[in-house]
C-alpha cells in the first residue's frame, strides 16, 4: 500500500509536495473542479442561474416599460398643463382687452356727464345772476318808488297847501 499511497513525494528543487494515488496536487484541483462542474451539470444549476438572470432581465424590462408607461404620462400631462396655461394666457389677455375697453367706455362716459355737469352748473350759475340781477333791478326800483314817493310828497307837500287840497277836493268831487 505503500505504493498506492504515497503521501511526500520529492520535486526536481527538492521540496516535499503531497500526491496521493501517483497524482499531484494540480491535478487534484483539476480534478476536482471538473467533479464539481459534473455535480452543478447534474443539478441544472446553470439552468437555475439561467434562469434567475432570465427573471431578473424580464422584471428590469417590466420596469424599463413601467418607466416608459409613466414618461409617456408626465409628457401628456405636462402638454396638458402646457395648454391650459396657453389657454389661460388667452383668457387674461381677453380680460385685459376688455379691462380697456370698459375702462374707455367709462372715461368717454365720464367725459359727457363732466361736460353735462359743466353746462348744468353753467346754467345755474347764469340763472343765479339773472335771479341777482332783478333782485337789484327791483330793489333799485323799488329805491326808486320809494324816493320819488318821498320826494312827491315833499313837493307836494311844498306846493299844495290847505287851500289847494279844498280846491282839488271840491274838483274831484264835482267830477262825481
Amino acid at each position: 500500500m505503500a505504493d498506492i499511497l504515497t503521501l511526500l513525494a520529492t520535486s526536481a528543487d527538492g521540496s516535499a509536495e503531497p500526491s496521493i494515488l501517483g497524482m499531484d496536487s494540480y491535478q487534484w484541483v483539476a480534478l476536482a473542479m471538473a467533479a464539481l462542474i459534473a455535480v452543478f451539470v447534474w443539478k441544472k444549476v446553470p439552468g437555475l442561474i439561467t434562469g434567475g438572470l432570465d427573471a431578473k432581465i424580464a422584471e428590469i424590462r417590466n420596469q424599463l416599460d413601467e418607466a416608459k408607461t409613466l414618461r409617456a404620462e408626465a409628457e401628456a400631462l405636462r402638454n396638458e398643463y402646457a395648454a391650459k396655461i396657453a389657454s389661460a394666457e388667452k383668457d387674461a389677455e381677453a380680460m385685459l382687452a376688455t379691462a380697456r375697453e370698459e375702462a374707455e367706455a367709462v372715461l368717454v362716459r365720464a367725459e359727457a356727464e363732466s361736460e353735462t355737469m359743466v353746462a348744468r352748473r353753467q346754467r345755474m350759475a347764469e340763472d343765479k345772476i339773472a335771479a341777482a340781477e332783478r333782485a337789484a333791478v327791483a330793489e333799485v326800483k323799488a329805491s326808486a318808488v320809494t324816493a320819488a314817493a318821498a320826494a312827491s310828497r315833499k313837493l307836494i307837500a311844498q306846493a299844495h297847501g290847505s287851500a289847494a287840497d279844498s280846491k282839488l277836493a271840491d274838483e274831484v268831487i264835482a267830477s262825481l
